[in-house]
Parts: C-alpha cells; structure tokens; sequence
C-alpha cells in the first residue's frame, strides 16, 4: 500500500538528497518540498525498510532521518488528545514509545501534545532509547505526525538532529562531527586499541578517541590544546602525515581524518593511511568541499577509498557542513 516518507536534510542539500532517492529507486517519483530542511516522498511503494537500507549503506548520504508519515493536521485546527491517540495506535502497539518533535523554522513542537494523547492511552514515552519512534514536525502552518521503527530511522534524534553538550572541556567543534557518526553508526573502537589522527590539531578527535579507550598517535605539525599534552596515551608526531607514514613502525586499529583538503585529496591520503592499519581496521574521513556538485565530489573519493577499503557508512551528518562522513574497513 502506498504511504508518504517523511525525510530530512541539510538546508541546501536537499537536490542531492532527491537525485539520489530517484538513483536508487528508479521509476515515478513525487516530491514535495515542505520546509528548509524537511520533504516528502509522497504516496510511494518504495518500503522505509529499502529507504533506510539505502541511506545505511552510503547509497543515499544527503538524507538524515526518515519517518513513515500517519497524519497531518493544521496548526490552527489541531485534534484533540483523544482523536490524536486514536490515530497513533492504530499503528502503535508497543507500551513505551519515543516521542521526537522539532520544528522546521520557528514556533512550537507540540511535543506536549503527543505525549499526553498517548499518555491518555497508557502508552509511556521517553525522547529516545525505544524500538518506535514517533515524529512531530511543525512546518510551514501544519504538524506532521510520523511512526516508525529506530532501526529504519536512522537517527534517534528529532529530524536527526544530534544535540551534544558544549561543556568547557570541549578542544574544538569538530570533536561533535567523530562523536556524531560514533553513535549514529553504532561504531565499536576495539578496547585498549591505537589510533591515528590526521591533521590532529588542535586535538578534537584525538580526545574523543581517548574518550573510547584508544591510545592515539596524534600526527600534525601545529600544536595540541594544553590540556591533552599530559595524557601519556596521546603521542603527537609534529609532522606531516607523509613524514610520519615513512618513518612509522607501530600498526594502528582506527585512523581517522577531518583533515581541510578535497575530497580526492583526503580520499588519496587515507590509501596511503591503509599502510599503516592492521587488517579490518577502521578508518573514518569527512569528505569535504564539492564546489557546484558535491555528490559527484563525495562519489569520487569513495571509489578512491574503495581501492583499498570496503566503505560501510557515507552520510552528510547533522554536525557536518559542507562535507560527507565515511566509515570504511580495512580489506581482510
């Protein structure tokens, strides 16, 4: 039965987001665009399973969250808890539900609204952690209510989302884009493993990496925040990373780069980078730039990365700009 995807996106990507969508699904397509950073794939066969499995494997990197739309109602004629509840759960069943609600442009999020309607009902919610999500998007002058499975939300944050806290130990604002994609993709750094960070400084990733147990050769020719340089388990190499991979002798679990260069040029280095792993290790690069076509910029540099890694993930993250994050694996 044909059913409307809700689907999110960074405010100008959202061309690359629909190009995409119809490489991947070929055939009749209606897309409506309904905000800065939300749209709708109207009244379509193809599953949000696929869509999700899509996006999961890198196929679709511009989209952030997805939803199955249930119903849309004006702002100025909201239902009532009762008639909302009777609508949810003709497509809920679970007991506990996260309820996830933001709002594409300005006013409120209703977020009250859906939790007391199924409250009403005995349904219990949290803002996450839970096997159904449920989606308030208030755009333009409506509230579009959505269900469905996290597995195929591939956020569990409203509209993807993530908000992370900005606390004083905080080295840069990069350290947001490697926890980001951490969570989102589920990654596991091996415990007690060694990490290399490309272009480290000021030092961002490389405490988040410490932050997940990893030892970290930190490699960059400017200088690390002050507040790293005592952590015996960060090494920085005051060099530059062709420097560093001749000279090298230790074999590393995760390298990572947020490095400032094209998407060629990063992808490039990380081959180079592939020395320097062990086998199955992990490697995580943001591919950035892309001038009038970065989808066609991102793609480039995956079939580079591909020479030598087998990419899991590719997706433009909340915290990212203008630049694609890839999670990609070391050929066995």
């Amino acid at each position: 039965m044909p059913r409307s995807i809700l689907f999110s996106f960074a405010s100008d990507s959202y061309r690359y987001a629909v190009r995409e969508i119809r490489e991947a699904f070929p055939g009749e397509h209606r897309f409506e665009r309904l905000g800065a950073e939300v749209a709708r794939l109207a009244d379509t066969s193809v599953p949000v399973e696929e869509f999700a499995a899509a996006c999961d494997e890198g196929r679709i990197m511009f989209v952030r969250h997805l939803t199955r739309e249930i119903a849309g109602y004006p702002l100025d004629d909201l239902p009532t808890e009762s008639e909302l509840a009777t609508t949810l759960l003709e497509e809920i069943t679970a007991k506990s539900v996260a309820v996830q609600t933001w709002v594409d442009g300005t006013g409120s999020s209703y977020h009250h609204l859906i939790v007391d309607a199924l409250a009403g009902r005995g349904v219990t919610s949290t803002r996450s952690g839970q096997e159904i999500v449920v989606s308030g998007v208030a755009v333009g002058k409506q509230l579009l209510i959505g269900v469905n499975r996290v597995a195929d939300s591939l956020s569990d944050w409203p509209g993807g989302r993530m908000r992370l806290a900005r606390g004083d130990e905080r080295v840069s604002r990069s350290e947001f884009k490697l926890e980001e994609a951490i969570a989102t993709f589920g990654l596991d750094l091996p415990a007690g493993g060694k990490a290399l960070d490309l272009g480290a400084s000021p030092g961002g990733w490389t405490r988040i990496l410490r932050q997940h147990g990893q030892e970290v050769w930190s490699v960059d020719p400017g200088s690390l925040d002050p507040r790293l340089r005592g952590d015996r388990r960060i090494h920085h190499e005051a060099t530059t990373a062709g420097r560093f991979f001749a000279s090298n002798r230790v074999r590393f679990d995760v390298v990572v780069n947020d490095m400032r260069m094209d998407q060629l040029m990063s992808a490039r280095m990380m081959l180079d980078a592939a020395a320097q792993l062990r086998r199955g290790g992990l490697a995580i690069v943001t591919l950035k730039g892309g001038g009038k076509n970065p989808l066609d910029g991102a793609r480039r540099g995956i079939d580079v990365l591909r020479e030598r890694y087998d990419v899991l993930h590719a997706r433009q993250l909340h915290h990212n700009r203008n630049e694609i994050t890839v999670v990609a694996r070391k050929h066995e």
